[in-house]
């Protein structure tokens, strides 16, 4: 069985081609040639790759069958893109990828979700109007449509939200502004979503035409409670001074206390996650320490 992987140089998609590897799948990986491929280098001679920018997205399909799509490439706008490059990649390259696997009958479509709000940015809106197309056209190909929770773990970008608290911690940046932090997360470490991935896949006939999973642990955290975590988990391992301004910046605009989710079809599947937000946080500071 082959398998073609979009966004394998990025934190999701770098963590499942590896294990896709060592489980000895077929892997076939989209990247650009310009991609920094610093998280999977020690992967590439063992995958066939294509750069997207320099071949046609039909390359792939036409040199060997390909039977399952995972796609996990995905622009968030961190980096003040404008909204058309947020909407090309995230609706545009994605209906692309999708009519492509349509016309070479590939079996079946697995596409990274949010569980954000769908008008909350651009970013949720763009990935839920290709989840409107993904129900379109599920008729003609199996999709199953993964919503994750705010996952973490070693090799994350800078950008994001737990991976620039440590790396504030442990700069010893002097203070970091933040909300009350009365609001409600559910983090979930990126090796507990990897497996939910592998299990689906080998499961993924038996689902219908269009199936959808929440991936979360289920249990929610307020935020303050989980960065104190971080910053308890930070000085186990080097002394910090940075203090934590609770309650020094507001509330973004449109932001929900609560993520509505239901990950009870998930843990029917048999998957349960194995990995506690204490335990995550030790490995993602030691990941980031020792790159």
């Amino acid at each position: 069985m082959a398998i073609l992987l979009t966004g394998a140089t990025g934190f999701l998609g770098s963590h499942l081609l590896e294990r896709l590897l060592k489980l000895n799948y077929n892997v076939v990986i989209l990247k650009r040639s310009f991609s920094n491929t610093w998280r999977i280098n020690h992967l590439l001679d063992k995958v066939k790759s294509y750069d997207i920018d320099i071949v046609d997205i039909e390359k792939p399909f036409q040199e060997q069958k390909i039977d399952i799509v995972i796609h996990t490439v995905t622009n968030y706008g961190r980096n003040k893109e404008a909204i058309s490059d947020i909407v090309d990649t995230n609706l545009m390259f994605s209906l692309k990828l999708l009519e492509t696997a349509i016309f070479f009958n590939t079996d079946t479509f697995f596409n990274t979700d949010t569980l954000l709000y769908k008008y909350l940015n651009h970013y949720s809106l763009s990935k839920k109007q290709f989840v409107e197309w993904l129900k379109f056209f599920s008729g003609k190909i199996r999709v199953v449509n993964l919503k994750i929770e705010h996952m973490y773990g070693p090799k994350d970008d800078n950008t994001k939200f737990v991976t620039w608290l440590i790396n504030q911690m442990l700069q010893n940046t002097p203070n970091i502004d933040l909300t009350e932090g009365k609001q409600k997360r559910d983090f979930i470490y990126i090796d507990d979503v990897v497996d939910a991935y592998v299990l689906m896949l080998k499961m993924h006939k038996e689902f219908q035409s269009f199936t959808e999973f929440d991936v979360g642990t289920g249990d929610q955290i307020e935020l303050k409670e989980f960065i104190l975590k971080i910053h308890n988990e930070v000085k186990k391992l080097k002394e910090t001074t940075t203090q934590l301004n609770f309650g020094a910046i507001p509330y973004r605009e449109g932001e929900f206390m609560e993520i509505v989710e239901n990950v009870k079809p998930l843990y029917n599947l048999g998957w349960k996650p194995k990995v506690s937000i204490n335990a995550g946080l030790q490995k993602t500071i030691k990941g980031i320490l020792n790159d």
